[in-house]
Formats: C-alpha cells, sequence, structure tokens
C-alpha cells in the first residue's frame, strides 16, 4: 500500500486517502450488511469516530510524507506508534511507565534522531516529522481500538472506520478533485485494495494468536518497505539509517512486549486487536 501511494506522487493526498477508506468500505459492506442493524449498532459513536478521525490523519500525514522521503524511513516512522503508546495510556488510563518500557523509549528515541537527522534541514523539508506526528496519530488510534474491543466485535469496528471516515472526507476529496490518467486510478484502486486486505489478514490472524505474539512481526514491515524503495525507487539507505532502523524496531518490539495491554497492536492506524472472542460472532468472523 505505501508503495502504492509513493508512486501515485501526482495524486492529492486527500484523494488518495478518500479512496483508500471508499474501497475498503465498499469492499467490508457485505459483511456487515450480513450483521444487519443488531450488530452494527453501537454504544461508543463518539469514540468510534475518535478513531477514525486518529486513523486519518495519520494515514493523510504518511501520505504527504512518502512523497518528498525514502520509503523506508516514512514508514518507520509512521510505525514508530509503540513508542508512543505508552506515553498515551499514561495519559488516557493512568497507568505508569514501567522502567522497561522506559528503556525502549530511550532506544527508539535514538534510531529516530539517526533517521531525522535534527538540523536546519529538517524544517526546510519536515517530511519526516510529518511521519513522526503519523506515527503519534497511529498510536492515539491504535489505543482506542484496543479499548473498542471490549464491547465491539471487528465487523462493526471497520464498518465505522470505513464508514465514518469516508463520510468525513467526501466533501475534502470533492474540494481536491483532479482529473487523473488511468495508471493513476490503478494505483489508487490498489492502495484501498491492499488496505482492505490488511484488515481482512488481521482479523484472520488473530484467530489463531495473541497480539503480543502477533505484534512483533509488523515490523516487517520495515523489511518489505526498504526492498520496494530499494527496487523501485533506488533507496539505499546509509549505515545510520540501518543502525536507526535497528533501533527503532527493537525499542517497538520492546514497548509492545513489556507495555500494558492497551497498547499491543498494529503501529500504522490499521488497529490490531486483543479481540475479545467470547464477544465476537464467529458466523461473522467465518464472513470475513
Amino acid at each position: 500500500m505505501s508503495t502504492l501511494s509513493k508512486a501515485a506522487a501526482g495524486v492529492p493526498p486527500l484523494m488518495t486517502l478518500f479512496l483508500q477508506y471508499g474501497i475498503s468500505l465498499l469492499v467490508f459492506v457485505p459483511p456487515a450488511a450480513r450483521a444487519g442493524r443488531a450488530g452494527l449498532k453501537t454504544e461508543h459513536f463518539w469514540l468510534q469516530l475518535f478513531r477514525s478521525v486518529a486513523g486519518s490523519v495519520c494515514q493523510l500525514l504518511f501520505f504527504m510524507a512518502v512523497r518528498s522521503t525514502p520509503l523506508l524511513d516514512s514508514v518507520l516512522l509512521s510505525n514508530a506508534a509503540p513508542l508512543f503508546i505508552p506515553l498515551v495510556v499514561y495519559g488516557w488510563f493512568g497507568k505508569t511507565v514501567r522502567t522497561p518500557v522506559w528503556l525502549s523509549l530511550t532506544i527508539g528515541l535514538a534510531g529516530i534522531v539517526l533517521i531525522i537527522k535534527p538540523g536546519p534541514r529538517m524544517f526546510q523539508n519536515p517530511a519526516s516529522l510529518l511521519a513522526l506526528t503519523a506515527g503519534f496519530f497511529s498510536a492515539l488510534a491504535l489505543v482506542a481500538t484496543n479499548k473498542l474491543t471490549e464491547t465491539e466485535p471487528p465487523t462493526r469496528i471497520l464498518f465505522y472506520n470505513f464508514g465514518l471516515s469516508t463520510l468525513l472526507l467526501t466533501p475534502l476529496f470533492a474540494w481536491a478533485w483532479m482529473p487523473l490518467t488511468a495508471r493513476q486510478w490503478l494505483l489508487l484502486v490498489g492502495v484501498g485494495v491492499s488496505y482492505a486486505l490488511t484488515q481482512y489478514l488481521i482479523i484472520r490472524a488473530y484467530r489463531y494468536a495473541s497480539a503480543a505474539e502477533l505484534s512483533p512481526f509488523n515490523y516487517t514491515v520495515v523489511i518489505f518497505s526498504g526492498l520496494l524503495g530499494w527496487w523501485f525507487f533506488g533507496n539505499v539507505p546509509d549505515a545510520l539509517a540501518v543502525v536507526g532502523t535497528v533501533l527503532i524496531c527493537g525499542g517497538g518490539i520492546l514497548s509492545i512486549v513489556a507495555g500494558h495491554s492497551e497498547g499491543h497492536g498494529h503501529a500504522f492506524g490499521n488497529g490490531h486487536w486483543r479481540l475479545h472472542w467470547k464477544l465476537f460472532d464467529h458466523k461473522a468472523a467465518e464472513s470475513l
């Protein structure tokens, strides 16, 4: 998805964002319809809305950042959410930050410094800061998603996420509209389908393992992004970037393992959940 969005560099980020959610909504309409009105009724509308807004801001900032930074850097920084999650959990739930988590934050911060290389250039081209801010909004979306899973099944969460985001982005999409080529339309459809497929695979994976077991595998996105960035865009990281990548991934994984359960999950705003299967309709799972 990240590679396709970077390849669609001439498309306004708002159009990319709208079509990502709009296509995903169309994909998930059938299982939502099978769930029926009762299956979609939520008692946490405002939390659903907050989760959708935070996730949309995360994705928009990422689409803006990936245009002018190497694919590896933008994906890595936007996946720094586990480093923000302990602070979000502290501010939201008042839970203290444990000593191993402070260690993980320190390791991750060192890696971030090596990636963004603070200095005057950073403010001349703030793309790296945008990607890092995307990671913060991703952390907000993730904690909200994990809170929702205490009472809400995945089908409902996804339907509201895609539906509310699409609704809120419709006027912005109309404002940012521009004619696109056939190649650009194909890339945007690929972005939407890839995003929807991500959600499908996440739900399937969590039927077999816990969030704590699966979350470290989220950082394979960094490996794939590095390979795709090199293959399609000729981005070759320098030695400092490699060291920074290892530190951020290591700090993120340590934060996930040592942190509170509210912070378990996927970092890119897509929403990995510690699903409470006793509250989950298995027929709905099979429909996905």
